[in-house]
C-alpha cells in the first residue's frame, strides 16, 4: 500500500515476473524458499487495466474463460457451474446477460468490470493469486464485499494485492500489509502492528481515523510543502519517512521478517504444484473461433461498417466504369487496368479499418497468454478460421457489384465469364486477408492505435507505388523500389493476376482501325509489362503463400513477445 507512484505496480510485477525487458531487476524471488517457476494453474494476475472482450457478456465471458482454462476431463456441466458460481461470489448475478461495453455501446460500469476481470483469473482457484489495484472503480461497499469474498478463500493460497486508499474495513480484512514510499519500504509486518509502529515513531492515528488515510498522508511526498504533525513538533513528510524508515530497520517486525525469510529458505519448503491441466490444443482452437466470430458477429466496426464501405465504393467503380468491359477499343484498355488497379489496392487497403479491433484483441490476448489460459498457436489459427466467413462475405457481395456493372464478364463464353468472376473475388478474399495480417503484425509490434494506423497505411502505400502501375515494372528505380520492393509487394502479384484473367484471349482494335488487331497478351507484355512465363494461377497461389508467410510472422512474434514476457520463463 502506498500513494500514487510509489511502486506498488511494479513490485507486484517483480514478485509475479512480469517486469518489462528494458527494467533491471535485482535480488531473487522465491517461492517456498525455491527459485521456482510460476506455473499455470498456481498462479494467476489480475491486471490494473481490465482488458475484455467488449460485445460478450459477463456469463459469455466466464464461461468460454472457464472452457479455456479447466481440464477436458471435468465436465461441461460442472464447467458451467464452476462459472456461475464464480460469478455469484463476485455478485455479479444480476448482470450475466449485460454485455461488457466498450466505445459506442453502454455495458458494465467500471466497478463491475474489475470483478469481472476478477471472476475469470479466480476460476482456477490458484494457489498464488496477485492483484493489481483490485478495488479500483468500487465503492466502499462493494471493495468490501469483493475483498471480504477473495479473503474467503485464502485457505492454503498466498493472495498479495497493491492497493491505493482502502477503507477501514477492507484494510482489516489483510492479514500484512508493506507501506510504500518512493519506492522505499517504510513498514512491513502484520496489519493490526501497523497502528502501533507508526504511534511509537510520534505520529499517531487520529481518533476515528481510517488508518489506512493516515498511513498515506503521514507518508504522501507529492505535497512536501504541507507540515506533518509530530511529537517532537513540525517536520516535513521527507523527515517523517526517514524517521519510520530508520525504526523500521531497527524494530523487532524487521528482525522477524529477517528471520522467517532465513527459516523458509533453509527449509526449501513444498514445491508448487508444476503446472496444472487446461484445455487440450484443439479445445482451446474451437472455444477461441467460436468466442471470437461472436466477437465479429457483434461488433458493427470489425466487419459490418466495413461490408457497407465496401458496398458504396463497389458502387461507385461500377457505376464510373459502367460496362467498360464490353468495349473492344484501344481507350478501353486503361479503364480497365485503371479499375483493376482500384479493387486490388483500394478496396483492400480500406481493411485497415480493422486495426482497432485487433488493437482491442491483441489486448485480450496478452492479459490471457501472460496467465496460461491456452498457447498462442490456438489464438492465431481461432483468429484466421473465425475471420474466413466475413472476409468472403465482404470479397463476394462488393466484387460481384463491381465485376458485373462494369461489364468484365462479356466479351468471354458462360463458362469462362463465371470462372473470371470467381478468380476476381478470390484475388480481393485473399488481398484483404493479406492486409489483415500485416496490420495484425502492426498491432502486435505497434499497440498503439493512432501510430499502428499511420504504421499500417505507409508500409501499405509504399506497396501501392511500387506494385507497377502507377510506374511501370521496367521503369521502377532498381536500389529498393525494384529490388527488393517490386517483388515483396503483394500487389503485383494481386494485379498481374487480375491482368491476366481479364486481357489473355481477347483482342482490341488499335486507334482509327475497325479491325481487332490487337492481342491481349501482347497488351499484357507491352503495355502493362506484365510477366508471362507463368499464368494466372501462379499469382494466386503466390498470394495465398504471402498469406502463410504473414500469418506465421504474426505467430512468431506473439510467441516471441510473450515468451520475453512469461512469469514461467522469467524465474526459471
Amino acid at each position: 500500500m502506498g500513494p500514487s507512484g510509489c511502486g506498488k505496480s511494479t513490485l507486484l510485477d517483480a514478485l509475479a515476473g512480469r517486469l518489462d525487458s528494458n527494467t533491471g531487476q535485482s535480488g531473487d524471488i522465491l517461492v517456498n524458499g525455491r527459485r521456482q517457476a510460476l506455473a499455470y494453474g498456481t498462479s494467476a494476475y489480475v491486471t490494473q487495466d481490465d482488458a475484455l472482450i467488449a460485445t460478450l457478456t459477463v456469463k459469455e465471458a466466464v464461461y468460454y474463460s472457464a472452457q479455456l482454462q479447466l481440464p477436458n476431463s471435468m465436465p461441461k456441466s460442472e464447467k458451467k457451474e464452476r462459472a456461475e458460481m464464480t460469478i455469484r461470489e463476485m455478485g455479479l448475478q444480476d448482470a450475466m446477460n449485460t454485455r461488457v461495453g466498450g466505445w459506442g455501446q453502454k455495458g458494465l460500469s467500471g466497478g463491475q468490470k474489475r470483478r469481472l476481470s476478477i471472476c475469470i483469473e479466480i476460476l482456477t482457484r490458484p494457489k498464488l493469486l496477485f492483484l493489481d489495484e483490485p478495488t479500483s472503480g468500487l465503492d466502499s461497499a462493494a471493495s468490501y464485499y469483493v475483498m471480504s469474498r477473495i479473503a474467503r478463500q485464502r485457505a492454503g493460497k498466498t493472495i498479495l494485492a497493491s492497493i491505493h486508499q482502502p477503507s477501514a474495513e477492507v484494510f482489516s480484512l489483510f492479514q500484512n500489509v508493506c507501506l510504500l514510499s518512493s519506492g522505499r519500504t517504510i513498514y512491513f509486518g502484520p496489519t493490526n502492528a501497523a497502528n502501533g509502529f507508526f504511534a511509537s515513531n510520534g505520529f499517531p492515528c487520529p481518533t476515528l481515523q481510517n488508518p489506512s488515510d493516515h498511513f498515506l498522508k503521514t507518508i504522501n511526498t507529492d505535497f512536501d510543502e504541507d507540515i506533518e504533525e509530530g511529537s517532537t513538533g513540525k517536520m516535513r513528510t521527507e523527515e517523517v519517512i526517514s524517521i519510520l524508515i530508520e525504526s523500521y530497520k531497527s524494530s523487532i517486525n524487521y528482525q522477524e521478517v529477517q528471520r522467517q525469510v532465513d527459516e523458509i529458505c533453509s527449509e526449501n519448503g513444498e514445491e508448487l504444484e508444476k503446472r496444472r491441466d487446461n484445455a487440450n490444443f484443439i479445445s482451446q482452437c474451437s472455444v477461441l473461433t467460436r468466442r471470437s466470430s461472436v466477437n465479429m458477429f457483434r461488433d458493427l466496426g470489425y466487419y459490418w461498417m466495413r461490408l457497407v464501405v465496401y458496398t458504396v465504393l463497389a458502387l461507385g467503380i461500377g457505376t464510373i466504369y459502367y460496362d467498360v468491359g464490353s468495349g473492344k477499343s484501344y481507350n478501353s484498355i486503361q479503364a480497365r487496368g485503371s479499375m483493376l488497379m482500384f479493387v486490388a489496392s483500394f478496396l483492400t487497403f480500406m481493411a485497415i479499418g480493422g486495426f482497432p479491433s485487433f488493437v482491442e484483441e491483441m489486448k485480450v490476448f496478452q492479459r490471457e497468454r501472460l496467465n496460461g489460459h491456452y498457447d498462442s498457436s490456438a489464438f492465431v489459427i481461432g483468429n484466421i478460421v473465425s475471420a474466413l466467413p466475413y472476409l468472403l462475405l465482404v470479397s463476394l457481395i462488393p466484387g460481384s457489384i463491381a465485376y458485373y456493372l462494369a461489364g468484365l464478364e462479356k466479351g468471354v463464353g458462360p463458362g469462362e465469364a463465371f470462372e473470371h468472376f470467381i478468380y476476381f473475388c478470390t484475388i480481393l478474399f485473399v488481398s484483404m486477408m493479406l492486409v489483415e495480417s500485416l496490420m495484425m503484425i502492426v498491432a502486435s509490434v505497434v499497440p498503439n492505435f493512432l501510430m499502428g494506423i499511420i504504421v499500417g497505411a505507409g508500409i501499405q502505400g509504399l506497396m501501392v507505388l511500387s506494385g507497377g502501375f502507377f510506374r511501370y515494372p521496367n521503369d521502377l528505380p532498381a536500389p529498393f523500389w525494384k529490388y527488393p520492393l517490386y517483388y515483396i509487394a503483394f500487389h503485383k502479384y494481386a494485379y498481374q493476376g487480375l491482368y491476366k484473367s481479364e486481357f489473355e484471349g481477347r483482342t482490341f482494335c488499335r486507334p482509327g482501325e475497325n479491325l481487332p488487331t490487337l492481342s491481349g497478351e501482347s497488351i499484357l507484355r507491352n503495355t502493362w509489362q506484365v510477366e508471362m512465363t507463368y499464368s494466372k494461377w501462379v499469382d494466386i497461389a503466390i498470394l495465398f503463400g504471402m498469406v502463410v508467410v504473414y500469418r506465421s510472422l504474426f505467430w512468431l512474434i506473439v510467441k516471441a513477445v510473450m515468451s520475453a514476457n512469461d512469469p514461467a520463463e522469467l524465474l526459471q
